[in-house]
């Protein structure tokens, strides 16, 4: 009876760091729509970076996230949303808030934007939506 009960708390520690929530139908569409977009990408060398994010963003809203990139290196940032969205941007912005010059791709609910740092460093990947309704989203990024 006791190594059930011990398997038990093993299991539950280590799950603890793991997030059981399934993803959403939405998710998972947006997700798979970015990566059809990132693999214009990988023909020219880049190599898509572990990991996603996937969030709900609001019209006339921002979301930001934190990204530290090196110097030297070049970077595409992508971001597909679901047909609620019209139109998405990704913009970039330095540690102290200024918007970056970069080379952009837009296709309605799909946009990338490319940069490569001059300095390493925090910088933020921005995402909204443009034209349309509240929508979930993917973002990832490559490098090279």
């Amino acid at each position: 009876m006791k190594r059930p009960i011990a398997i038990l708390l093993g299991l539950l520690i280590f799950t603890g760091g793991i997030s059981l929530r399934a993803e959403t139908d939405e998710e998972v569409e947006a997700h798979r729509s970015v990566l059809d977009l990132t693999g214009a990408f990988s023909n020219e060398g880049f190599r898509l970076r572990d990991g996603h994010w996937v969030g709900v963003v609001n019209p006339k809203e921002r979301t930001l996230i934190a990204v530290n990139l090196y110097a030297g290196n070049q970077y595409w940032f992508a971001a597909a949303a679901n047909e609620k969205a019209k139109k998405i941007a990704v913009d970039l912005f330095d540690e102290n808030g200024k918007q970056l010059v970069t080379e952009s791709y837009n296709s309605g609910e799909k946009a990338a934007a490319g940069f490569s740092p001059q300095s390493s460093g925090q910088y933020f990947v921005s995402l909204g939506v443009l034209e349309g309704e509240s929508t979930t989203f993917c973002l990832v990024y490559s490098y090279k």
